[in-house]
């Protein structure tokens, strides 16, 4: 039997499942990053400014590849790195984080940096465990990608023994097992009863007005072609929610739009007047529904999701399927012609009109010349000038917004990807998106606020060679907060109360140059196209600094 270090068992098992970057801020398992310098090379250790940054940025690659993202932190930034694993965990999305931890022969003895951080991990992971001998590294590594991409995927927490994770350097007997099979996402599709699946098209050929509502599990499925399919069959319209927005582009004729708080309108009319709402791969959370509104509880309703436990949460069900929403789909769509479909010509028709009157709504805004710049325009922009096959990566908040309801995916090829609520996440994100998928153009969608968050990893992005695209909503200021300060103020915001969510008037191009970045000022729209242009064919990290109205919102959602 061959003895080895605990290292090279981590080196090679994150080599056997298919790892290609590792994000972390030093110093952790540093025999272990030794050993993949000199066993694996080709795995790129990405060291970045934050911890918090470190698992948005292992968030990005994993929603990109469908393999889990692996941050790591040791014992002084677990919390930290604890932090930023609340975005994936809201999200769905399989992030692997190993931080060092407690040794017990000084546990209590107040050791410098020591805080039993543990606890910390668990409302943030689908698993919390430790390491404390180096012979349970294969089996604990193999639990993590186990338990990380089956079911509704989410992140897994491990803590090794040591401030910095120092239980690598012990020997072991252990060999490095890889379940190969656990390295991406779905792993397993659990498939749906025939009996099950015909129920579900029956309710739906009963049905006048039914909508199918699209969330992130059939994003993660990779089940966007049956979606689409489907909706073609059964001449149903598709609303999706932010995390489901590349599902089905927008420009396709049954796509409705974005549902729920981050919405676009004609997509909250179109759920709200449906006789029966097919939900697939989504909790039905609160951004999805506008607080369970759109649809109304009481709504005639169907969900089909991979996790047992997300069925009727929250909208009463006539009938389930507990599978892979691409199983589900494609075996709905295989029995769809043993059920006679109605004629739906009266209900596309309304459809067609709700999203006819959104886009002449908004047209004249979707093309403003004003100056200083809507967002409106550069949300249109961005529709036009992005390439087949780009990722877009966007923020919370206002960016949420304005991408929601007014960007659209215009080819299958294409991928979205919002964050599930921490303002700040998009600019790291994209970082692990594109390290992840480096010959796909990828661009961010930011403010201000947000890129000031993590703004020492435009850094990161010029050291590491990541040649992502950063476009930035300036309007040197939080103005999604703008009304919510008015109402404070009895209506009318004062000049003091315009100090709770206004910053300084800030360059950001000049800044993402003199830290070796491409930086592109914009002031007036007729330059946002071609400063796209020119950002994409960069070929380095690029920040295309658009200077916007900070008096304009985006429009409320409508219920």
């Amino acid at each position: 039997m061959t003895r080895r270090t605990g290292a090279r068992v981590v080196a090679d098992m994150l080599d056997g499942y298919g790892v290609t970057h590792l994000f972390l801020v030093p110093a952790i398992l540093r025999r272990t990053l030794a050993e993949l310098e000199r066993h694996h090379p080709h795995i790129e250790r990405v060291v970045t400014h934050g911890e918090k940054a470190a698992a948005y940025m292992a968030d990005g690659y994993a929603r990109v590849s469908g393999r889990p993202g692996v941050a790591a932190a040791q014992v002084v930034g677990a919390l930290n790195l604890a932090a930023g694993l609340r975005e994936p965990f809201l999200a769905g999305s399989p992030v692997i984080a190993l931080t060092g931890g407690r040794s017990p022969a000084t546990k209590f003895r107040h050791v410098y940096q020591e805080i039993d951080d543990l606890p910390a991990f668990d409302p943030v992971t689908k698993l919390n465990a430790t390491i404390d001998h180096a012979d349970r590294f294969p089996d604990m590594l193999r639990h993590a990608f186990r338990v990380a991409t089956t079911g509704a995927p989410g992140p897994v927490h491990l803590q090794i023994q040591g401030n910095e994770g120092q239980l690598d350097t012990e020997a072991t007997d252990a060999e490095p097992v890889v379940e190969p099979d656990f390295a991406r996402v779905p792993p397993i599709r659990p498939a749906p009863e025939d009996e099950r699946v015909s129920a579900v098209l029956a309710l739906l050929a009963a049905a006048e007005r039914p909508v199918i509502v699209a969330g992130g599990g059939v994003r993660s499925s990779g089940a966007g072609p049956e979606l689409v399919a489907l909706a073609e069959a059964l001449r149903i319209p598709v609303a999706t929610s932010a995390n489901g927005k590349d599902t089905i582009p927008g420009t396709h004729p049954l796509s409705a739009g974005v549902a729920g708080t981050y919405s676009r309108e004609c997509a909250n009319q179109v759920v709200a007047r449906a006789d029966l709402v097919c939900f697939v791969g989504t909790s039905t959370g609160s951004m999805t529904t506008h607080f369970w509104a759109v649809p109304p509880v009481g709504t005639a309703a169907i969900q089909i999701d991979i996790e047992p436990a997300h069925l009727g949460r929250n909208y009463p069900l006539r009938a389930s399927l507990a599978a892979d929403a691409k199983a589900a789909l494609a075996r709905m769509l295989a029995l769809a012609p043993h059920h006679r479909q109605p004629d739906r010509a009266a209900w596309l028709a309304e459809v067609d009109a709700l999203r006819a009157a959104w886009r002449a709504r908004y047209r004249e805004v979707l093309t403003s010349d004003a100056v200083p710049i809507r967002p409106e325009r550069i949300a249109g922009e961005l529709t036009a000038g992005l390439p087949g096959d780009a990722v877009l990566v966007v923020d919370t908040g206002h960016a949420g917004m304005w991408m929601a309801q007014f960007h659209d995916v215009t080819t299958p090829q294409q991928s979205y990807l919002r964050s599930a609520g921490h303002l700040g996440w998009a600019f790291c994100a994209g970082v692990g998106a594109k390290s992840a998928a480096p010959d796909r153009p990828v661009v961010v969608f930011t403010g201000d606020a947000g890129l000031y968050y993590h703004l020492g990893e435009i850094e990161t992005a010029v050291r590491r060679k990541v040649g992502l695209v950063t476009v930035v909503n300036n309007n040197h200021g939080g103005n999604q907060s703008k009304r919510g300060f008015d109402r404070a103020y009895g209506g009318q915001g004062t000049e003091q109360s315009r100090e709770l969510w206004t910053y300084r008037d800030v360059d950001f191009a000049r800044v993402a140059e003199e830290m070796g970045a491409l930086g592109i000022r914009v002031d007036r729209p007729g330059e946002l196209a071609p400063a796209l242009d020119r950002a994409l064919s960069a070929g380095r990290p690029a920040v295309v600094d658009v200077h916007t109205d900070i008096e304009v919102v985006a429009p409320l959602p409508v219920s």
